[in-house]
């Protein structure tokens, strides 16, 4: 397992990083700045029939869960992806996992273990 201590205080850090990735467009636009690297607007906006103004609001959304952020270059924002806020996510997760291993693997010990008397 992880360095989870505390898995309430755990998941009261992670839980605005799964809210603002459990909308379809702000998991969209996260993939696509993994995928592209740093994009303005205008770029994060080819190819979608999603407005400027709200691919900005979701921008938003994801900057304040921690997980992208902004430089300027001359007029335009230039997003990127926050790879440590996505880590922090993915570690989560992955305690979860061990956690249900685990469990599993008790499952599996108990059900073929020794047979008991009735």
């Amino acid at each position: 397992m992880s360095s989870v201590s505390s898995p309430k205080r755990s998941a009261a850090r992670t839980a605005p990083l799964f809210f603002a990735l459990g909308d379809a467009t702000r998991l969209l636009l996260v993939a696509r700045l993994c995928a592209g690297g740093p994009l303005s607007i205008v770029r994060l906006c080819e190819g979608s029939d999603v407005t400027r103004q709200a691919v900005t609001k979701h921008l938003h959304v994801l900057a304040d869960a921690g997980l992208v952020r902004h430089a300027r270059s001359g007029r335009e924002r230039i997003w990127e992806i926050e790879p440590r806020k996505l880590g922090e996510a993915r570690a989560f997760l992955d305690d979860i996992s061990d956690q249900w291993d685990a469990a599993i693997g008790r499952l599996k010990a108990y059900v073929e273990g020794p047979r008991r008397p009735r």
